[in-house]
């Protein structure tokens, strides 16, 4: 009894389970990470990026062009639902574009046609410069043409072209013709006929443009016949101013190199003549002196010799006196110093033009020359 009525131990009482159990925090691998949950929202973002761009690009491509109006038509409203406004320089009719002559179609509009506008500039070109040279001739008292008619300007085009060389069909040439006289009249001067007509003339300033340079100069000429005049003259006197000049220094220079060359063959022919070997004459005669020094270009020319003569007198060492030779009087030059008063200066030349032919194995062209007078003068 002892042991039953020990106290036994009571058991440990259990934990009460909680009220809300069922309501447990989830796993955290339930649900996708903040980083997984971005890159969710950017692929659906894209997606439907995709999505739109194909739909747009779809819609756009399948879309149909609205008709056009018809041209003078009621719908011409430009924001009409049931019509496009016909583009300009265009026929409508039926929904279709038709361009009109001149222009053609690109796309839903009209543009101008490359060809026929070419030809219509090379056209204008041609009238302006056949209108214009024209009235210039006229003012370059030729005979000319001021006004041109309709018809004129027609004929013009007809006779310097042909739509076979522009490649051009009768419509469009024609087209071409009527943009030329709807253009001319923008540039060219227009007055209006008693019939009705147009009649068309270059512009006094264009017309200068075309004048020849030759008329150009005769116009300036005349109009400045003072100042031409003056310039003439002023150019007319320093040319001679300067002609005379340079005749003066060429007869002094010649003149001294002739004199210098008389001088030598008479002072030799004087030291010849009183040597043994030579029974030569100490004179030599003036006009047979002069024959052979002067070119024959230069014998008509008077003044040289006469300048000649002049230095001649002035020297004291040579005489001139008359001498009567075959029956006829001659003027004869002789050499009236004994001995040499240049013998220095000829060793000085001696010297120079052993120098010379030292260096150039040629002889002296100038003492071959007077040898070659000498001989023919004395022989």
């Amino acid at each position: 009894m002892s042991s039953a009525s020990r106290k036994r131990p009571k058991p440990r009482a259990r934990d009460p389970s909680p009220p809300f159990g069922l309501l447990r925090e989830p796993p955290h691998s339930l649900f996708p990470s903040k980083d997984e949950l971005l890159k969710l929202v950017a692929v659906i973002a894209i997606a439907a990026s995709v999505a739109a761009a194909c739909n747009y690009v779809v819609a756009f491509f399948n879309r149909q062009p609205k008709p056009f109006c018809d041209s003078g038509g009621r719908f011409q409203d430009p924001v009409s639902d049931f019509c496009e406004p016909c583009p300009e320089n265009g026929q409508c009719s039926d929904g279709k574009l038709e361009c009109v002559h001149g222009y053609k179609k690109h796309g839903r509009i009209c543009i101008e046609d490359g060809v026929i506008n070419k030809t219509a500039k090379k056209l204008l070109e041609l009238l302006e410069r056949h209108v214009c040279n024209a009235y210039a001739r006229v003012l370059c008292d030729e005979t000319g043409k001021i006004w041109f008619d309709e018809a004129d300007i027609t004929k013009i085009l007809d006779d310097h072209t042909t739509k076979e060389s522009i490649g051009l069909k009768d419509d469009a040439f024609t087209f071409a013709k009527r943009k030329v006289l709807e253009t001319a009249e923008s540039f060219l001067e227009t007055r209006t006929i008693l019939d009705g007509g147009t009649e068309f003339k270059c512009s006094d300033l264009l017309a200068e443009l075309h004048k020849p340079i030759i008329c150009c100069i005769r116009q300036w000429i005349h109009s400045h016949i003072v100042l031409v005049v003056a310039i003439s003259g002023l150019l007319l006197g320093l040319t001679r101013f300067l002609w005379i000049i340079h005749r003066k220094m060429y007869l002094s220079s010649r003149a001294e190199e002739l004199y210098e060359q008389v001088c030598e063959i008479l002072e030799d022919n004087a030291t010849r003549a009183k040597t043994a070997q030579d029974e030569g004459e100490p004179w030599v005669v003036a006009s047979w002196l002069r024959d052979h020094l002067l070119l024959p270009k230069e014998r008509k020319d008077t003044m040289l010799w006469k300048k000649v003569e002049e230095l001649i007198v002035e020297d004291s060492r040579i005489d001139q006196h008359p001498k009567l030779i075959k029956g006829e009087s001659k003027i004869v030059l002789e050499w009236q110093v004994d001995g040499s008063l240049s013998s220095k200066m000829k060793l000085k030349r001696a010297a120079s033009k052993t120098k010379l032919s030292s260096n150039v194995d040629v002889p002296s062209g100038h003492e071959q020359g007077k040898q070659k007078i000498c001989k023919s003068l004395f022989s």
